[in-house]
Order: structure tokens, then sequence, then C-alpha cells
């Protein structure tokens, strides 16, 4: 993919960039993949803003993806690359040889009329889905489950990638993008490859009417507002948000308040924090 400029015949479009979108070859979604969305503008059934900041933005269909990959010894033709609304990624059409269709997310490197299988007898090729007992070591992966048969939770972002780093009894240890080392137990799949679209990070919206087109609202920092709107509000001036640390609107610590269970299950699992530290 790459990225495309505008002619600034606008200020806003001065520093615009958006993709090119060179990596599509298919234009109009598989209607049988398809369901409604409905909006949920932050708003619960009694009309109250329950989530801040979302509302409005283009209507979108959702994609059925198939992030289980259980169709074992199957080889599948990819049939189309698409854009997808929903996520940073792409995602790739393929048509099973007995005729069933699915989505699934594309990997770089992935175009029309390549073959992809799932399977502990597949290839180690790129596209492929396989248990992690069958991917040799230092392989880059994607879609990986936590759980087997749940379908890949990790890694499904564009441009992302994990690193298969050992195979020991059970597990298999893994990089996470964000340099976290985890265990994971060597029966779960991962598809094999770099999730495409990595040059999504590099695009620069340009304007705020394009970020209310994603549903996004505008945020207001809590120290322009007034006392009883926010904990950071009030004062003469421009004051400080006049408490030991900033706040939600609340009243509960924000900002680098540890959330995380301590005595949390999977806790044995993380060999090393994405920080760089082990779990005590």
């Amino acid at each position: 993919m790459g990225i495309k400029t505008y002619r600034p015949y606008t200020p806003s479009r001065r520093h615009m960039t958006g993709s090119d979108f060179s990596e599509i070859t298919k234009t109009t979604p598989e209607k049988s993949l398809v369901v409604s969305l409905s909006k949920t503008a932050g708003r619960n059934n009694q009309g109250k803003i329950t989530v801040r900041h979302r509302g409005g933005g283009a209507k979108r269909k959702y994609r059925v993806i198939d992030f289980k990959r259980r169709k074992d010894g199957i080889p599948a033709t990819v049939i189309g690359i698409e854009y997808d609304p929903n996520r940073t990624a792409n995602i790739a059409l393929i048509c099973y040889a007995d005729g069933e269709k699915a989505y699934i997310l594309a990997p770089q490197g992935l175009t029309d009329g390549m073959k992809v299988m799932n399977g502990p007898e597949a290839e180690v090729r790129v596209g492929n889905c396989l248990p992690l007992s069958e991917i040799p070591v230092g392989t880059q992966i994607h879609n990986i489950e936590l759980y087997p048969g749940r379908g890949g939770q990790l890694v499904r972002s564009a441009g992302n990638s994990a690193q298969l780093m050992a195979k020991e009894g059970k597990y298999a240890t893994l990089r996470l993008p964000s340099g976290e080392m985890r265990m994971v137990p060597i029966i779960c799949r991962a598809s094999i490859g770099v999730v495409g679209n990595g040059d999504h990070n590099l695009v620069n919206i340009g304007k705020a009417g394009r970020k209310r087109h994603m549903g996004i609202r505008p945020t207001v920092r809590g120290s322009v507002m007034n006392p009883n709107d926010h904990p950071h509000g009030g004062g003469e001036g421009k004051t400080g948000i006049g408490r030991p640390g900033p706040c939600t609107p609340w009243g509960k610590p924000a900002l680098g308040l540890k959330t995380r269970k301590k005595n949390k299950h999977s806790n044995k699992l993380i060999v090393r924090r994405r920080d760089g530290k082990g779990i005590k």
C-alpha cells in the first residue's frame, strides 16, 4: 500500500494524506458475508451517553471474518482483496474447493489467485493457518488464538506480526508487537505472515470532519470545564488540576493507575511484560 497526497486547494487539504488502495482488487463486498451494524452512538436505551466522544459517522456494514480457520484440508483460492471499514487491516475473500466463501485477514504478499489452506498438514506459507506446534521457530505470525478453538484474538491490526520464539512442552513462547513475551498453548492456531496495509499508521487525518466521518466526536479537556462538570475544572485563569494526580470525570484516578489484577490467572503465562519487567 502507498500513501497519496492531495492538491492543497484548502488549508486542511495541504497536509492530508490517505491510502492509494493499491492492494485493493475487489470493491463490492460479498453479500452473503455482510450483516447490518447497528449504531450505538455511545448511548444506552435511555438515551444517556455511556461512552463519551462517540456518535454519528458514516453508515457501515460488518464483514463476517473467519478468525477460527477450522475448515481443514480443503484448499481455497483468493478471489480478491477488499477494504474493510471496521478494521485497519484489509481483508481477503477466499473460495474453498467445495464452493464455500469466507473472509480472512489479508497478510502482506497475498494476491488474487493464490492458494491458502488450514490445518496441521498445510504448508508454512503466507496466508495459511496452522497449529503453533507445526510452525517453525522464528516465523512471523498473526491472528493468534489464546484458547484452542476460540479463534484468533492476538495480532490482528494492520502491519503487525508476532514472532514464534520457542516451543517447549504444552506451550509456545511468542514475542508480541508490544514487546511482551507470552506463552500460548501449542495446540492453538495462528496464520503465517504479517498483516497487510502496513502504511496505515502513516495516514494524516488532516481535518476534524474526517474524524467525524469515523464516528468520533470532539474531546474537551477537563481543565477548561466548570467544577460541577469535571474534577479538573474551575479556578481563575489557567490553573492546574488542583489534585495530586489526574482524574476521570467521576473522580477515579486516571493516567498511570494499574488496572490489571495482581492475581490474574494468566500472569503465569507472561514471561516478560511489555515494559521489560517480569511478572512476580
